[in-house]
C-alpha cells in the first residue's frame, strides 16, 4: 500500500495551518501531574481540543477542505457520526457555502442540534456511519456537491496534522502523544507530523477496534462499530490513507473498555471540571489503563479531542485504584 506521507510533508502542513489560522483556535494545553489522575510518576499535558470551534478537532479538517479545494456551486456534502458534520456545517456557514450533512440515528441530539443551528441541510440516514456515508455518496453523484470525507482524504489529514504541529510548538519535549482512533484522521495527521520523532499511541474502544483490526490483517478491514463512543469513534473500517501512516509511525494501539472511558470522563470532571464526550475522553482512558506501560518521569500529551455531549450526571466520584 502506497504511503501518502509525501502529500503530508511539513511544508504542506505548515501551509495548511496558515490557511486555516483565521478560522481555528489555538487550543490550550494544561499540565497535570499524573498523581492527580491516579497515575503517579508521569506528567500529563492535556491538549484541550474540545475548546475548538464546533467542539472538536474536526473543524481543522473541514476548513482545510473548504479552503484548499474548489467548491462547486452545489456546495459540499459530508457524512458523519456527529462531530465531522458539526465541523463542516460550522465551516460552511462561516465561508458562505451550502452544506448537506448525513448522520446516522446514533448521532447524539446535541450534535444534531448544532448541525441544524449552523444552517446545514441535515439528513438522518441509517443506523451507523457507514449508512450515512453511502447516502451521502448517492447525493454527491446526483447533486455535484463536493464531498468532504471525515478522515480518508488528504486535505482532512492535513487539517488534523495542524494539531500535531501546534502541540509540538506548545510542548516541544514530549515522550509520547496519545490519540483516540475512529476512522484515523486525527492519529494519521498527528503521526504524519511527528513522523517517528515522538512515540504515538492510539486508543480505541473495545467495541470499535478499527485500527487494531487493520494492523492485525495488514490492511483496512471491517470491524465492529458500536459502544458508547459510536457517534465519534466507530466507522466500519480505518481509512486507507491513514493505515500506512499508522503502520509506520504509531507505536501501539490500546483497547479500552466502556467503563474505563466513563471513568476517564468522570475524572476529567471531578479533578479539572472538563466535560468531554466519550470519544474525547478515550485517549485519557488509555493512559490510565493497565495496558499503558509508562516510564518514571515520562511526559505524555493526551488529546482531549471532543466535547459535544449532552449534560452528564457525574454524581458518583471516580474511583482510583
Amino acid at each position: 500500500m502506497t504511503n501518502p506521507l509525501s502529500n503530508l510533508g511539513r511544508d504542506e502542513v505548515a501551509a495548511t495551518a496558515e490557511a486555516v489560522r483565521p478560522h481555528v483556535r489555538v487550543t490550550p494545553v494544561v499540565e497535570v501531574e499524573g498523581a492527580d489522575l491516579g497515575r503517579p510518576g508521569i506528567s500529563l499535558f492535556l491538549k484541550l481540543e474540545l475548546l475548538q470551534h464546533a467542539g472538536s478537532f474536526k473543524v481543522r479538517g473541514a476548513f482545510a477542505n473548504l479552503l484548499r479545494r474548489a467548491v462547486p456551486a452545489a456546495g459540499v456534502v459530508a457524512a458523519s457520526g456527529g462531530n465531522h458534520g458539526v465541523a463542516v456545517a460550522h465551516a460552511a456557514r462561516r465561508l458562505g457555502v451550502r452544506a448537506r450533512i448525513f448522520v446516522p440515528t446514533i448521532a447524539s441530539p446535541s450534535k444534531i442540534a448544532r448541525i441544524r443551528a449552523d444552517g446545514a441541510d441535515l439528513v438522518i440516514a441509517g443506523d451507523r456511519y457507514a449508512d450515512a456515508l453511502a447516502a451521502s455518496e448517492e447525493w454527491r453523484e446526483r447533486s455535484g456537491a463536493m464531498a468532504i470525507h471525515a478522515f480518508d482524504q488528504v486535505e482532512t489529514l492535513l487539517g488534523q496534522a495542524t494539531l500535531g504541529r501546534e502541540l509540538e510548538a506548545q510542548v516541544p519535549a514530549l515522550d509520547a502523544v496519545v490519540v483516540a482512533v475512529g476512522g484515523g484522521g486525527l492519529i494519521g495527521g498527528v503521526a504524519a507530523w511527528y513522523a517517528g520523532r515522538t512515540r504515538i499511541v492510539g486508543v480505541e474502544p473495545e467495541k470499535a477496534p478499527t485500527l487494531t483490526a487493520a494492523l492485525a490483517a495488514g490492511a483496512p478491514v471491517d470491524a465492529e462499530a458500536g459502544g458508547i463512543a459510536a457517534d465519534s469513534l466507530a466507522p466500519r473500517r480505518v481509512g486507507t490513507l491513514t493505515f500506512p501512516i499508522a503502520r509506520d509511525h504509531v507505536q501501539r494501539v490500546l483497547l479500552v473498555r466502556e467503563d474505563e472511558i466513563r471513568a476517564a470522563q468522570r475524572l476529567l470532571w471531578d479533578r479539572l471540571r472538563i466535560v468531554a464526550e466519550p470519544g474525547g475522553a478515550a485517549a485519557l482512558a488509555g493512559v490510565l489503563s493497565a495496558g499503558y506501560d509508562s516510564r518514571p518521569g515520562e511526559r505524555i500529551a493526551v488529546v482531549i479531542c471532543g466535547g459535544n455531549t449532552e449534560a452528564v450526571d457525574f454524581d458518583r466520584p471516580a474511583r482510583i485504584a
